[in-house]
């Protein structure tokens, strides 16, 4: 498929979406590598206090895997008024699609990342933290695929939805008043295993909209849990600086990404 083709995650779901900011949803935009042999994927989930979609963190994060050699998937996910388990069942299904989809596709089955920038971070890690093997017995053929990630980029991600929450993603994605066993449930660092993906985190110290206690709570529960991970805190930047190519500090994160993925065997 040509970069930029978009197709959609279940026939005809997206006819039916609710809200402006929903059209075309749920559905991947696909940015294939060029070259030969399998390669691996990652799926980009932007940020956008599940309200929106951020299109500096899609499109150009996507060419820049691709600058790597890894196939870039856009995860056109649904924001408010969709609340929970719906995003979550988005980044999952188009987990699982990827995967069904590998050897059509030139994919490795088992080098399937997902990548997240601030909401989209939060989703990412939920996928990389509440995943399962896939339903055998499923029809549909793409339901008996797994949904775990095989590694995880979490770019200044909410992941609490404790003390240290963007309120903003919270109230989109669970309400006003959410019941404590989802608020736990969807707190992404009190869920972290053996089993959780490898991941690489980065952060900005003085991050005013997502703190980064959010990275540091991950980064502190992978630690504990003897999961490989790779933490870049950088003293000062806005949030929501995407690639940060033009920024004084946060330029380097992208290099570091990419050394890391190389050494995951993913570049």
């Amino acid at each position: 498929m040509e970069a930029g083709t978009t197709i959609e995650l279940w026939p005809d779901a997206s006819k039916n979406s609710q809200g402006e900011n929903n059209q075309g949803c749920p559905s991947l935009t696909l940015y294939p590598a060029v070259g030969d042999g399998l390669r691996a994927a990652v799926i980009i989930c932007p940020g956008g206090g599940y309200w929106g979609r951020a299109p500096h963190e899609g499109e150009p994060i996507a060419k820049w895997l691709n600058g790597l050699g890894i196939s870039a998937y856009v995860l056109n996910y649904r924001v408010a008024p969709y609340k929970h388990p719906i995003p979550l069942q988005d980044a999952q299904r188009a987990i699982r699609t990827v995967r069904f989809h590998a050897e059509a596709w030139g994919i490795d089955a088992n080098r399937i990342g997902i990548l997240g920038f601030s909401a989209g971070g939060h989703l990412a890690a939920t996928a990389g933290t509440h995943y399962d093997a896939g339903d055998a017995n499923a029809q549909d053929l793409i339901d008996q695929m797994s949904s775990r990630p095989n590694l995880m980029v979490l770019c200044y991600p909410v992941i609490s939805f404790g003390i240290y929450t963007h309120q903003g993603s919270r109230i989109n994605l669970i309400g006003e008043t959410p019941d404590d066993d989802l608020v736990q449930h969807l707190s992404n660092e009190l869920h972290v295993t053996g089993d959780t993906p490898p991941t690489f985190l980065w952060h900005t110290a003085d991050d005013e909209a997502v703190v980064v206690e959010n990275s540091l709570l991950f980064a502190s529960a992978l630690s504990r849990h003897k999961v490989p991970f790779d933490l870049h805190v950088f003293e000062s930047g806005v949030h929501g600086i995407g690639i940060a190519d033009d920024h004084a500090e946060a330029y380097l994160w992208p290099e570091a990404c990419a050394n890391w993925l190389k050494k995951q065997r993913f570049a």
